[in-house]
């Protein structure tokens, strides 16, 4: 992936607006893990040391509770299973079937309760000439295994660019991708069924204005919600022909990442890169809807409540504005 750069803003404002952030992170996010009762809720901190850049999230279909993530470039062909309720990893999934991941950058679960993986960032700024998706279907049994995975060549009918959203439509199955561009980027429809055999051509079909680092659909196929360093936005899906609905509130992230949608679709979680990563749990806008299954991949979340929970240490705010400064974000091209 590639990382922000900063952006000519006064350190003072920047700081102040950056703390302001901060304290508007929910309390439940600060906690760190959740309940059992809450099945990951209220957030989590992912512990396991293998999964140190979180790239992707989504929640299980099978297994209530469980959130599947994978590391960004570096890693091999593996996705891994977390506990929400624990932050530890119960099952190692090894992709049989699809060589050697180049730059791994997303997560979904389509309705025939398939995981897609997308292997679609460009470190290069859009210089591969295809890049994959790997499908494969969502174990029954959580325990470390070997899982044969289809591979599929995609392309873009606009030439190469670089991605780390893609999403699954929870109704007609059909696989998504949203560019990630400094300029606001576009969503990219690709084909009713992916082939094996020759390359699968991603279409544009809207605009998205957000330098997108993930991306998700609501269970219900209502929402989508495009997240980015520091600010998201809501969308109607209408299969496909987005409209957008409103601005997100992000909560303030080392490197934000990922995003899912949790399994009844009331919850979005906010994921980062980093050892012991922080999940944060947020509304839904509008509350979203209860639903029996999820389409997993990245979200959006609504706006929270609450302060800084007694886990946050003063030490951890000025490295959050250190960070913030180093990295910088885009502007949303338009306010709600």
């Amino acid at each position: 992936m590639r990382r922000p750069f900063a952006l000519p803003v006064p350190a003072t404002a920047l700081a102040g607006a950056l703390l302001m952030s901060v304290l508007a992170v929910p309390a439940s996010a600060a906690d760190g893990n959740g309940d059992k009762g809450d099945r990951g809720d209220k957030g989590f901190t992912i512990t396991d040391p293998r999964v140190a850049e979180s790239s992707g999230l989504a929640a299980s279909h099978l297994h209530p509770g469980i959130y599947w993530t994978h590391n960004d470039s570096g890693d091999g062909p593996y996705i891994y299973a977390v506990d929400s309720a624990t932050g530890k990893t119960v099952a190692t999934i090894t992709l049989e079937g699809v060589g050697t991941p180049r730059d791994v950058e997303a997560i979904s679960i389509g309705p025939d309760d398939r995981i897609y993986v997308g292997d679609i960032g460009d470190n290069l700024g859009g210089k591969w000439p295809y890049v994959w998706i790997y499908r494969l279907p969502e174990p029954k049994n959580l325990v470390d295994q070997t899982i044969r995975a289809t591979q599929y060549v995609v392309k873009y009918a606009n030439g190469p660019r670089n991605a780390e959203s893609l999403v699954v439509d929870p109704k007609t199955g059909r696989p998504y991708i949203v560019d990630k561009n400094e300029e606001g980027g576009h969503l990219f429809e690709g084909p009713a069924t992916l082939s094996s055999t020759h390359a699968n051509i991603f279409r544009p079909v809207a605009t998205v204005d957000l330098w997108a680092t993930d991306a998700a659909i609501s269970p219900d196929g209502r929402q989508l919600a495009v997240r980015g360093y520091f600010g998201g936005i809501y969308y109607a899906w209408n299969g496909g022909r987005i409209k957008r609905e409103g601005q997100l509130d992000v909560p303030l992230q080392g490197q934000g990442e990922s995003v899912s949608y949790s399994l009844d679709g009331t919850k979005l979680l906010y994921g980062s890169e980093g050892k012991n990563s922080p999940v944060q749990a947020v509304d839904v806008p509008g509350g979203g809807s209860k639903s029996g299954s999820g389409s997993g991949s990245s979200g959006a979340s609504g706006a929270g409540g609450g302060g800084l929970g007694g886990n946050v240490k003063i030490g951890a705010l000025a490295v959050a504005v250190l960070a913030a400064g180093v990295f910088g974000v885009r502007r949303l091209r338009r306010r709600d």
